[in-house]
């Protein structure tokens, strides 16, 4: 084993603008890294600022202070001996790039900036940032003074290049430019670059992590070579979770896989591998090598170092392992959780509150919070001083140690049912029996005295009192008085999360957690203003049917009976008056459609990207079997009046976690208009006519 290499990647928990604890971050990192052997360390994407500064990067202060970390890592004898390869925002002649900044021994080797920009979903780099687009070319980058001081260098080299060690050559692949289809590492490879380096910063989507791990796979596959992939990992800052995976991959093969969700602020993973291994899997691929023959040379910046050990004949190198993936309802059970677990730390409050109706939705929301203090209790178990401190800061208690999950639920959450004189006896008890399994600290409360003062107020003005339908009211008041009811649930979930801890003798306050789904979101089956209106809600961008999948692994993992009677409940709001004591509303005759189908309106309109017409055609095809298109057409209208007559109510939606890739979140993901012609008639008259064709 004559060409045995170290190499390391990591996975770490960035803030967005937080260059304090960022900066600790990528120094633990290094020291990780360095104490396995490593001679080479990759961070993901933009790590010394976080990914997420969004308008940030327009700022000066956000270059001035980069550099300033930077220069704190270039002068620090624990950078020494192992080439460290960072992220960071850089202005060259004036242009914004995305850049790795790459050194060794206090020196800068090369500053390579981004190729191909990540624009699509939630990312918006060209809006910060320019592509680098003169292939193969490099210039001189002129340091600032802060840089020049400690490395002694006037200028460096800035652009496409690739770096030759003594013993191999490396070339870097930012995040985008690996999903690209003209990806950097084909001719890179080719050109024999041997290690390829990808420092990303990838969000998590359900059922998504595959697609990573396979278009790294198949990077090496194609054409020989060792592929090293960062990712940041947590919140840091928004409405998205960086899901971690760091990997390393040889030849087509995953040899080392980081976790996907953890507490663990940073993670570092440290494999070694033959370089003869490239060399030869690349030897006889007849066809890598003659592309290899006339490709295009890259500019090569030589390193006097080498990333093996000359007595390395007995090195152990690593060997091929199978990915892990976690199921969808594995990954709801833990993405959302580490994600509050963030928000609370870095929000720096003494909870969550949760209004829990004994439905899914909201059920659902309470689980995650259980899931994430069982994450925390195991964190701690395992010895992660990190999660310690900070439970103990959350608590207010120097000593605490949160060992038994339901012990540190109570403190943390409080959960609260508001009854009116609609609820039934049902959804209270079960809201009842959940909130004693978690363990949360649960108070019943009745709103009905609130909500007659409110129509009160409203009687003695106008000498009329509004009737529910059943009574004999119209419509209008109908929705009117359920209204008013769902906005003063709203108004006393703030006062609660505000006072509980102050009438417990308990210092801070509490996050309010909303649980409104994606599909209800889109519909737009929701009051505004009323318990979707919420601090953040962890389950926005997640479906009905995922939520269903989630509840019964609950059942199952957490041993929570308690889910069983939620589960198989019909869903209902409970605004309209029970008759004979029994719920007479459901959601889904309410509604007018499925939540199945909802879940399919919502893919084709955002992921198909199908105004009424197309969906139409679409849907005559999938439900041949169970619509005739006249069924068809007034189901795909009732779906188009319906979004369109509430989209207005996404403007103000509470920031939810992104899971789903047909979310209608308004805030970057999906932009809309909000005042619709909800007639639609040029595009319902081109419907008709299909459907009289047919």
């Amino acid at each position: 084993a004559h060409g045995a290499v170290t190499v390391a990647t990591c996975a770490h928990n960035q803030w967005a603008l937080d260059f304090e604890g960022n900066l600790e971050r990528i120094f633990r990192s290094i020291d990780i890294a360095k104490s396995q052997g490593a001679r080479y360390r990759l961070g993901p994407e933009l790590e010394i600022c976080g990914y997420g500064c969004s308008d940030h990067y327009y700022e000066s202060d956000t270059l001035l202070h980069s550099f300033q970390v930077l220069a704190k890592l270039l002068e620090s004898p624990a950078t020494q001996d192992i080439i460290c390869d960072v992220g960071m925002p850089v202005l060259h002649r004036n242009v914004r790039y995305n850049c790795r900044v790459i050194f060794l021994n206090k020196k800068i080797l090369l500053i390579r900036p981004k190729i191909s920009l990540a624009n699509a979903g939630n990312y918006r780099e060209l809006r910060w940032f320019t592509p680098w687009n003169k292939a193969r070319h490099v210039e001189e980058y002129f340091l600032p003074r802060i840089i020049q001081e400690v490395t002694g260098q006037e200028t460096v080299p800035f652009g496409d290049a690739v770096l030759a060690t003594k013993d191999t050559c490396l070339g870097a692949e930012i995040c985008e430019e690996l999903w690209a289809p003209n990806s950097p590492h084909i001719e890179m490879g080719l050109d024999g670059v041997e290690i390829f380096a990808n420092s990303s910063g990838s969000h998590h989507v359900l059922r998504k992590a595959h697609t990573r791990v396979d278009l790294v796979n198949s990077a090496t596959a194609k054409n020989g070579g060792i592929y090293i992939l960062a990712n940041q990992k947590g919140c840091d800052g928004d409405r998205l979770y960086y899901d971690g995976c760091a990997m390393i991959s040889m030849n087509g093969e995953t040899v080392a896989q980081g976790s996907q969700f953890s507490l663990d602020d940073v993670e570092v993973l440290v494999a070694t591998l033959d370089l003869e291994d490239v060399r030869s899997y690349r030897a006889e691929i007849s066809s890598r090598n003659l592309a290899a023959s006339k490709v295009d040379p890259y500019p090569r910046v030589k390193v006097n170092f080498a990333l093996s050990c000359s007595d390395d004949v007995a090195v152990p190198t690593c060997m091929p392992i199978q990915w892990r993936h976690h199921s969808p309802e594995e990954e709801i059970s833990l993405g959302p959780a580490c994600w509050l677990w963030d928000y609370l730390r870095r929000s720096k409050q003494a909870g969550f509150l949760l209004p829990l109706s004994g439905g899914i939705d909201s059920s659902a929301t309470a689980c995650i919070v259980y899931s994430m203090c069982h994450q925390v209790c195991l964190a701690v178990k395992d010895g992660n001083a990190d999660v310690l401190a900070d439970a103990r800061k959350i608590v207010n208690d120097e000593t605490y140690v949160p060992e038994d999950p339901r012990e540190f639920c109570k403190r943390i959450f409080t959960t609260c049912y508001m009854a009116s004189e609609n609820s039934s006896q049902d959804t209270c008890n079960r809201a009842k029996l959940l909130a004693e399994q978690i363990g949360s600290y649960h108070i019943n409360l009745n709103i009905d005295t609130a909500v007659k003062a409110i129509v009160g107020i409203f009687s003695v003005v106008t000498g009329r009192t509004p009737r529910f339908c059943v009574y004999g009211g119209s419509s209008r008041e109908n929705l009117a008085l359920q209204n008013v009811q769902a906005r003063v649930r709203m108004v006393l979930a703030y006062l609660f999360a505000q006072l509980t801890l102050w009438t417990r003798g308990m210092p801070g306050g509490l996050l309010v957690l909303g649980s409104a789904n994606v599909d209800e979101s889109l519909r737009g089956y929701l009051t505004k203003y009323d318990c979707s209106s919420a601090d953040i809600n962890p389950i926005g961008g997640i479906s009905k049917t995922d939520l269903k999948n989630f509840i019964q692994y609950c059942i199952e993992n957490f041993q929570l009976t308690a889910l069983r009677s939620i589960m198989s409940a019909p869903p209902t709001a409970e605004l309209e008056p029970l008759v004979d004591g029994q719920v007479a509303q459901t959601d889904e005759a309410d509604m007018g459609m499925t939540y199945a189908e909802l879940s399919i309106y919502g893919k084709l309109r955002k992921i198909a990207k199908a105004g009424p017409y197309s969906m139409f055609c679409k849907l005559i095809n999938m439900w041949k079997e169970i619509c005739t298109p006249r069924e068809v057409a007034s189901k795909v209208k009732h779906f188009f009046r319906m979004y369109s007559v509430n989209r207005h109510k996404m403007t103000t939606l509470t920031p939810s976690y992104h899971a789903e890739n047909y979310s209608p979140d308004d805030n970057r993901f999906d932009l809309r208009p909000f005042l619709y012609n909800t007639t639609w008639s040029w595009q319902f008259r081109c419907i008709d006519k299909q459907v009289n064709a047919l």
